[in-house]
């Protein structure tokens, strides 16, 4: 991605100034709904490593393939949009959050939406994503 290209998490970032931050370095992401977004960015970018990365300990896929198969369904379809719908909790001070969200994709010409609300939780002195409720 180039420095003018915008985050794919529809925060109208550039992308190096947005989910690229926590691309690179997990421990700079500062509330829960930061991680939802760089964990978006990192589906449309199919960035695997990342997905295992900000994935809690205890719910992550564990075997290689699951976690390939989720970076091939992650580049086989095509990525519309992210929309927030609500935080509770999940500020930097905070260990535990809650984010629902609609992230809208294109597979087989059919449009699709992924509705979740997600917990989140600080592990390691960092945000993951622990489950949907």
């Amino acid at each position: 991605m180039t420095n003018t290209t915008l985050c794919p998490c529809g925060s109208n970032n550039t992308y190096i100034k947005c989910c690229g931050i926590a691309h690179k370095n997990i421990d700079l992401v500062k509330t829960a709904q930061q991680l939802m977004r760089s964990r978006y960015s990192a589906f449309t970018l199919a960035d695997g490593e990342y997905l295992h990365k900000s994935h809690h300990s205890t719910t992550q896929p564990n075997s290689k393939f699951e976690r390939n198969e989720i970076v091939k369904w992650a580049k086989s379809v095509i990525w519309i949009k992210l929309d927030v719908l609500n935080t509770v909790d999940g500020m930097e001070n905070d260990n535990y959050g809650i984010v629902e969200f609609k992230a809208f994709y294109i597979e087989n010409g059919r449009t699709g939406v992924i509705h979740e609300k997600s917990t989140f939780e600080k592990e390691n002195g960092h945000w993951v994503y622990k489950e949907a409720l």
